[in-house]
């Protein structure tokens, strides 16, 4: 039980980095100019410098809201690897990790929401060619697997 309880843990705090990196990282789309290779994220647009990532004012609101989402996701990502902690200690055998399971399932739909979205409305950059996802891109999908995995496994260990 007890390698369980520190190999979970320990994707949960793997999570909650790639997380921060997805996040905060311009990597998510990555295109070709004239040879020059240019990335897009959720912030910055960086050709041979970054820049601030302008779009339609149609899809101003759903950059923010992608925004809002992923950062949610890491709050609440932190918020329940604190609590596990805390539960670990406070509360007794069968009580357990019900919490930390509900707040990971938040966690999971926001990046959920958050990586839709982004996949719905920005499959492209204008003006580059070759253009494909980058690595941020497909670590808020591993994200998104690991905390549905991580929180189904908090609640079925609530029973242990």
């Amino acid at each position: 039980m007890l390698v369980l309880l520190a190999g979970i843990f320990v994707v949960h705090i793997a999570t909650v980095i790639m997380l921060f990196v997805s996040t905060i990282a311009n990597v998510w789309m990555v295109g070709y100019s004239d040879t020059v290779k240019a990335s897009s994220g959720l912030w910055l647009l960086c050709n041979r410098s970054c820049r601030q990532l302008v779009v339609a004012s149609s899809d101003d609101a759903s950059l923010k809201a992608v925004q809002a989402f992923m950062i949610l996701s890491i709050i609440f990502s932190v918020i329940a690897l604190v609590i596990f902690v805390v539960q670990l200690f406070t509360l007794e055998k069968g009580k357990r990790f019900y919490i930390t399971g509900a707040v990971m399932l938040v966690c999971w739909l926001c990046i959920l929401i958050g990586a839709s979205i982004y996949t719905a409305r920005f499959a492209k950059m204008s003006g580059f060619q070759g253009v494909h996802h980058g690595y941020c891109f497909i670590l808020a999908w591993i994200c998104f697997c690991f905390s549905f995995i991580i929180s189904i496994l908090y609640l079925v260990l609530r029973k242990k």
